[in-house]
């Protein structure tokens, strides 16, 4: 048996999105606009997003002594 919340929930997003948001989206939408800007990211530099990553681990946290990783087998 399907819960009620399975069926309920989709069917009301799909009144609201149907009938609904046609007449409520252009009521909310200049305050949408002044909340929100246009662009999310405004960089005009590309290299500051470039993250240096030689002295860490596969998590991300810093390493503690010797950074290289050899595939050679030691004697």
């Amino acid at each position: 048996m399907v819960c009620i919340p399975c069926i309920v929930i989709p069917v009301l997003l799909w009144i609201y999105k149907k009938f609904l948001e046609p007449y409520i989206y252009p009521l909310i939408s200049p305050f949408v606009s002044r909340i929100w800007p246009r662009k999310a990211v405004q960089s005009s530099d590309k290299n500051k997003s470039q993250i240096d990553c030689k002295g860490a681990d596969t998590s991300g946290l810093p390493t503690k002594g010797q950074t290289e990783i050899s595939d050679k087998k030691k004697d």
